[in-house]
């Protein structure tokens, strides 16, 4: 698999240059744009002296027959069309040239704190997202995420939290390799989505699309309201012929008892449809857009022939109910107030609601999944595209239900390239945990971040950081941050075990449990905390786990000799120079042989 996305990457432009020329060529357009903006201004400034001059020539000389004033009023209009025009067009440029430079930031590391944080998601309590900083400020969801629906960012954010089966991630990982290289794809729902976060919740829109009917289901009563409106515009025309007034009244209190009847309901109807008409025209593009593309692969085939299956596809369904939701919208204006008893305005809205509701409400949460899946998808294509160096991982079988990883020059992605260090990683049936010691700030936390963030990525069907990546299928256990809580009378270490008894339920299941403990035990003396160690390592082995546990406590390295070979003592070290501490941050062989907590102190100014 890893050869066939080198051979692929061949193919994709070097992305920075190519982000680079698609942003000029949209700051030449703005540009451009701008200079048409002032033309057509003055233009129409021009139009209007003209046509007051004309007004002059007409009604005050009568220098020229007064139908001339036709051809200046017809010129601002077309002038106001085309201005308009020239307007959206430079917005979408605008729009696309900043989809670019947020690309380029995001491949310069510039990109912390600028895109969606997902903080929605985070979850105190799952068993490694916190430890692995996968949703907040300058996290990975946040790397990741490229999507403007709130479905796509939970279907990523699902992807991260819970991995996937190992068909689902090789099928996962050949849709990247053909979403990754459709540039102009991600632009154009870049360039219509940007609004959607803002003008519409698809979610909202499927809870009311899935409620059941509140207005008389049976297709005659919409005729029925039909009739009424027109008999009432006949007899508001026999009224103003004749003078005669009793056909409308007669037809009115029909109305008004239809009004009685049925305008609460109606009213509830337009309040459940909590969007505007304009975020609705956006998500059908964004359905059309994806509609039409051409697609390769047998699933996102599926997904373009599942919006445009039935007569009807999505993308007009929805306009369709644009132009509803546009009436819903006006429901409230002087006209659609004046309107509602010669016309029973909200009755008629309200049951055309409800029709398209049973005609396609069934249908909307699929539109919304399918939408969700693909903005996912486009999410980790783009983070693809933007980092070329980053392989797929290879999955292999596990051996005795052993779980694997062989990593090599692993980094972690939410650390700028210039600054990361990478180190290389393996564990099988023959070493199945590694001890890693150190001293303080030599990197032990970060070491279980990097290997936990790489895995997330793989079994989500990312690309991982790193030169090569190997494994089985694996779930992550996670305990790197532990704090007392007042709130909840807990003590840190109690707060610990509380939640390593989760990695220890979740290694119960047929996937091979990856556990990464930081400091394991800190938090009592340390002849319990050997014992404990070595019986939690113990028990997880038992349970086919793999695993890294640091500690700065040496005596807990040897547990070794408890454990048996299937345990490896690594470490990371420090030197102090010119009165400096310095860490290359480098996995080595064995046990650290120093600590550094004294020469940190006295390098502070504390003596001991």
């Amino acid at each position: 698999m890893g050869g066939e996305s080198d051979a692929l990457r061949g193919n994709v432009a070097e992305p920075k240059a190519e982000y680079s020329n698609r942003l000029d060529k949209y700051l030449k357009r703005i540009a451009e744009r701008d200079r048409v903006h002032l033309r057509v201004g003055y233009a129409k400034l021009l139009v209007i002296a003209a046509g007051l001059a004309l007004s002059w020539s007409v009604l005050a000389k009568h220098f020229v027959p007064v139908y001339w004033l036709i051809a200046p009023v017809a010129a601002y209009l077309l002038l106001t069309i085309l201005h308009g025009r020239v307007l959206r067009s430079k917005e979408r440029a605008n729009t696309a040239a900043e989809f670019y430079r947020k690309g380029i930031a995001w491949m310069e590391d510039r990109w912390a704190g600028t895109g969606q944080t997902g903080e929605r998601f985070r979850n105190a309590h799952h068993v490694y997202a916190e430890d692995l900083d996968l949703f907040g400020r300058g996290c990975l969801f946040e790397l990741l995420s490229t999507a403007r629906l709130p479905m796509g960012e939970k279907q990523l954010a699902n992807w991260l939290s819970a991995g996937s089966e190992i068909e689902a991630i090789l099928e996962r990982q050949k849709l990247i390799e053909e979403l990754r290289e459709k540039l102009d794809l991600r632009e154009d729902l870049a360039v219509t989505g940007e609004d959607l976060r803002a003008r519409l919740n698809p979610e909202t829109l499927v809870t009311w699309a899935e409620g059941e009917s509140i207005l008389p289901k049976n297709a005659i009563w919409r005729g029925v309201a039909a009739l009424l409106a027109i008999l009432a515009g006949a007899g508001i025309v026999y009224w103003f012929e004749t003078g005669t007034l009793w056909p409308l009244l007669s037809v009115m209190g029909v109305e008004a008892v239809v009004l009685v009847w049925l305008r609460r309901r109606a009213h509830e109807v337009m309040e459940g449809v909590d969007c505007n008409a304009e975020g609705v025209l956006l998500f059908a593009e964004v359905l059309e857009r994806l509609k039409r593309e051409p697609f390769a692969a047998p699933r996102l085939q599926a997904i373009a022939a599942e919006l445009k299956q039935e007569n009807e596809p999505a993308s007009t369904a929805i306009r369709r109910f644009a132009r509803i939701v546009n009436w819903i919208d006006a429901s409230d204006s002087a006209i659609g107030k004046m309107s509602e008893l010669p016309f029973l305005y909200s009755v008629q809205v309200a049951l055309a609601a409800e029709a398209w509701r049973r005609r396609w409400g069934a249908k909307m949460r699929r539109w919304a999944e399918l939408t969700g899946e693909m903005e996912a998808l486009l999410s980790l294509a783009a983070y693809s595209y933007e980092h070329p160096a980053d392989p797929f991982p290879e999955f292999v079988d596990a051996k005795e239900g052993v779980g694997f990883f062989d990593g090599e020059e692993l980094g972690h992605p939410l650390i700028a390239a210039e600054k990361c260090v990478r180190n290389s990683v393996r564990l099988d049936a023959q070493t199945r945990v590694l001890l890693v010691s150190g001293s303080n700030m030599s990197g032990k936390s970060t070491f279980l971040r990097v290997v936990g963030i790489n895995t997330v990525l793989a079994m989500a069907g990312a690309p991982i950081r790193g030169k090569r990546l190997r494994l089985t299928p694996l779930r992550i256990g996670t305990r790197i941050r532990s704090t007392d809580s007042l709130q909840e009378g807990r003590s840190s270490f109690f707060t610990e075990i509380l939640h390593i008894r989760k990695v220890f339920d979740a290694a119960n299941g047929p996937v091979p449990m990856f556990f990464l403990f930081d400091e394991l035990l800190e938090g009592t003396n340390s002849k319990d905390r050997r014992i404990g160690a070595e019986g939690l390592i113990q028990g997880l082995l038992k349970r086919h786990a793999i695993g890294i546990v640091t500690t700065h406590d040496l005596a807990l390295t040897e547990i070794a000799a408890a454990v048996g070979n299937v345990l490896r003592n690594m470490h990371f070290e420090d030197q102090v120079a010119d009165g400096k501490m310095k860490f290359d941050y480098r996995l080595r062989e064995g046990v650290v042989e120093k600590s550094n907590a004294l020469e940190l102190m006295r390098l502070i100014g504390l003596e001991t």
